[in-house]
């Protein structure tokens, strides 16, 4: 099917709706809304299993919007049969005319076995991508035997026929190389560091060279939390419960503070001490404003690679991620009416050149 070219004044921006928890997944309507007039290129939903449910939410956003490109960021490729992984991208790229864009990540292992499902592995990554591919074209395969599984037979309906880019969400290095070989692009992490960041650019970069790709053709996003002009309050919550929650995570956070080279000493303190084990569960999800102060005095300010201040420091933190690599910004922790103000300081220094001829399609 084909569907129109969407281009928006900054197509290289993206954010994050709904960032972090929610209980009001309806807030979600004006933020995308309110993006869109901004002239915002892409929203990124993440998936929680509470009020994030991701093809209600993508839904919901299609329904109000126009413009703007609406991709998971992201949910996971063992949580769905294949088939219904590529009826909810179909149906919804059909509904948003073409607007969708399917971003996959492995998830925590821990998870998967309380969950008692399969772990993702990059041979069972590798074939559900191409899976999504041929099903999209509207192909039907027969007696797969692979990684994935056994499939007698899996299909939509000869008449599909849906371009829509797959994504990866992650970023330790060996993930990312394989990434590079068989995704559109990638959304990376929060709290890296530029070094971090452009060394995650080139472990992509090294992957679709490796696969006998354009190089640089992948789309990378840079996925930067933006607290401007923020009281403490907000900032406790915005950049400390955020990151604090991701360094609780057993595996998850051992490879943020390994990938930015930090130290893991530090991890280990943070782990153990009182502030965050007194807390009892997800930092960014049940602890008071009193306990995130306490939690922060254990992490360093350089462990805390954020777009925080005034606006035009914010701005100048985007215009950073270009520098270090990145091809476009996922703004994070921030609503579209929270970082107004900085779109207002980055348009006066976006380097215009980097985004001739770009539409809003994020892979």
């Amino acid at each position: 099917m084909t569907h129109p070219t969407y281009t928006s004044e900054f197509p290289e921006l993206g954010f994050y709706g709904l960032p972090g928890h929610t209980r009001t997944p309806a807030d979600v309507l004006q933020q995308v809304r309110d993006a869109e007039e901004l002239g915002i290129g892409n929203v990124m939903l993440s998936e929680r299993t509470d009020y994030k449910e991701i093809a209600a939410i993508c839904g919901a956003c299609a329904a109000v919007t126009d413009n703007i490109y609406i991709g998971t960021s992201g949910t996971n490729l063992n949580t769905r049969h294949p088939v219904v992984t590529a009826s909810m991208g179909s149906t919804l790229n059909s509904l948003s005319a073409g607007r969708f864009a399917l971003g996959l990540a492995k998830g925590v292992n821990l998870r998967w076995k309380a969950w008692g499902v399969k772990t993702p592995t990059f041979a069972r990554e590798a074939e559900f991508v191409d899976l999504m591919r041929k099903l999209w074209r509207g192909e039907t395969v027969v007696g797969h035997d692979g990684a994935l599984g056994k499939f007698g037979a899996l299909s939509l309906a000869p008449y599909v026929s849906e371009d829509i880019p797959i994504l990866y969400v992650g970023f330790g290095p060996k993930s990312l190389r394989h990434a590079g070989t068989i995704y559109d692009g990638a959304h990376l992490h929060t709290f890296m560091s530029d070094q971090a960041l452009g060394n995650a650019v080139q472990q992509f970069r090294e992957g679709e060279a490796a696969a006998g790709k354009t190089v640089g053709k992948g789309k990378l996003w840079s996925v930067l939390a933006t607290a401007c002009d923020v009281p403490e309050e907000k900032y406790l919550k915005f950049i400390i419960a955020r990151l604090a929650t991701y360094l609780q995570i057993p595996g998850y956070g051992d490879m943020l503070v390994a990938v930015n080279d930090w130290d893991p000493d530090i991890l280990q303190t943070f782990r153990t001490h009182k502030a965050v084990t007194s807390v009892g569960g997800a930092i960014d999800s049940i602890a008071s404003t009193q306990q995130i102060a306490e939690v922060a005095k254990l992490i360093p300010e350089h462990w805390r690679p954020a777009a925080a201040g005034n606006a035009k420091t914010c701005a100048q933190r985007w215009v950073d991620q270009f520098t270090a690599g990145a091809d476009g910004i996922i703004i994070h922790a921030s609503t579209p009416e929270e970082f107004a103000p900085v779109l207002a300081e980055y348009k006066k220094i976006r380097p215009n050149h980097l985004f001739t001829d770009r539409t809003n399609r994020p892979g």
